[in-house]
């Protein structure tokens, strides 16, 4: 199955301050505060939401194409995707730019101060689905510019091709006509049970509401596991007891890029959930949004300690 991921790419510089921010802050001094802090460590992550996804697939032995724009910065980022299996040939340098960048200082009550330079995603919305060689099997649209956004799903209807709406942080942005448009014939929605409340109130839809416009839903709902909601039917897929938790960024996109290689391969619902579980918790065990890794074997191997296989992710292997 020809999967086409959409949405951001990004490094992520992390910093950490070895104080504390509220102590360096003059109340009275607002209007003209001017500060800067020595940070004690940096780290440079890879990142972004639609390169993280494919990450995932491309372990459990999808090939998922990335179409985005990216800056002149990238060629280190291409050949570390390429590595692992991830098709970048849609992925689009933009002259002049750099790739979207998220600078953020944490202090020691994990307090965080961050900026975030949108760079070359700013023009994801000159590529186009309609320019594509062949048609994919299915879309992802996943947070990015936002007039990317609202494209990527008109085009969509416009061609005929199925695809997953990931609104995420978006939700914020977006008002409920828009993300009622956009539901509107997609295959599935995915989002956090906070990020569901939002849509639910901006679109004023309920869950069986939104079920008439959506095939598949899936809520995520962190260390409560996920629901799948189809066909009048839904599916609780529980959490994988995790060894550590390390670090929760990008947790969310592991699940999806476990759910859709399990997809890509005809399973049933269930089990593409439960895929995407433990493919979230190897994330969670780990620094980083790639960090994480593992051969299809070993997977397999855990899987079946805590979910009933009886031979199904054969197809892994």
């Amino acid at each position: 199955m020809d999967i086409l991921l959409t949405g951001s790419v990004a490094y992520d510089y992390l910093m950490t301050f070895p104080g504390l921010f509220k102590e360096q802050i003059l109340p009275e001094r607002l209007a003209s505060i001017s500060l800067s802090f020595l940070v004690e460590s940096m780290s440079k992550q890879r990142g972004g939401i639609a390169p993280n996804i494919a990450y995932s697939m491309a372990l459990l032995g999808t090939k998922p194409r990335v179409m985005a724009t990216v800056g002149e910065d990238f060629g280190e980022y291409r050949q570390w995707l390429e590595l692992k299996g991830v098709d970048t040939s849609l992925m689009k340098v933009v002259p002049g730019e750099f790739t979207a960048s998220f600078f953020a200082t944490t202090d020691q009550t994990s307090a965080q101060i961050a900026s975030f330079y949108p760079g070359a995603m700013a023009r994801s919305s000159t590529q186009s689905l309609k320019e594509l060689d062949k048609k994919p099997d299915l879309v992802i649209v996943s947070p990015s510019a936002p007039d990317a956004m609202m494209k990527f799903p008109a085009e969509c209807r416009e061609l005929g091709i199925p695809y997953l709406y990931d609104p995420s942080q978006q939700v914020l942005r977006l008002e409920g006509a828009e993300l009622a448009r956009d539901m509107e014939g997609a295959h599935f929605l995915f989002c956090n049970d906070y990020e569901f409340g939002l849509i639910s109130k901006k679109t004023g839809w309920s869950l069986d509401q939104i079920l008439g416009h959506v095939k598949v839903l899936v809520v995520t709902r962190g260390k409560h596991g996920a629901d799948l909601y189809m066909g009048g039917e839904s599916v609780h897929i529980p959490t994988v007891p995790e060894k550590e938790i390390v670090d929760p960024t990008g947790v969310g996109d592991a699940f999806r890029g476990g759910f859709l290689a399990g997809y890509s391969r005809g399973l049933d619902w269930k089990l593409c959930g439960e895929i995407g579980s433990l493919a979230a918790v190897y994330c969670l065990e780990q620094k980083g949004t790639q960090s994480h890794s593992y051969s299809r074997k070993e997977f397999v191997e855990r899987f079946r300690k805590h979910f009933e296989d009886e031979g199904k992710l054969d197809s892994l292997l």
